[in-house]
């Protein structure tokens, strides 16, 4: 069935990318670490400088390292969340490079997976052509 082997394709490619199973695997892999791992460190940098630049400004919800984490880290994964925008002019101008921060982030991966889904095309495309050919 059609779908089926889709899945299976996807899930294939899924676990070669974990394990690195061929160059292209792997590049991708360390793309997606390294994007994950700048994202954490940005996401608590963030976190420290919101809770600095917001903490006294009157009606803030951002009182504690656990409130400013909260915020920046759906900020960050661009869902927003339930806390009052900043009241701060510190805490807007952190907001607004966030969310640069963000689409730049969610541009790269996509980025890095189409140019993997075609490099990836292009090798089994190759693939088959050399099982074609006759020894």
């Amino acid at each position: 069935m059609y779908i089926v082997r889709v899945m299976r394709e996807a899930a294939t490619e899924l676990r070669d990318v974990a394990r690195a199973g061929t160059p292209t695997h792997g590049h991708l892999r360390d793309r997606v670490v390294a994007i994950a791992v700048a994202t954490l460190a940005v996401d608590l940098v963030c976190a420290v400088l919101a809770l600095l630049l917001e903490h006294d400004a009157k009606q803030t919800q951002i009182t504690s390292f656990g409130s400013a984490l909260f915020w920046t880290s759906t900020q960050l994964l661009t869902v927003s969340s339930s806390l009052q925008n900043p009241i701060s002019a510190g805490g807007r101008i952190l907001d607004v490079a966030m969310e640069a921060y963000a689409i730049t982030v969610v541009a790269t991966l996509a980025g890095s997976i189409g140019a993997f889904m075609v490099k990836r095309a292009r090798e089994l495309e190759q693939d088959a052509e050399r099982k074609a050919r006759p020894s």
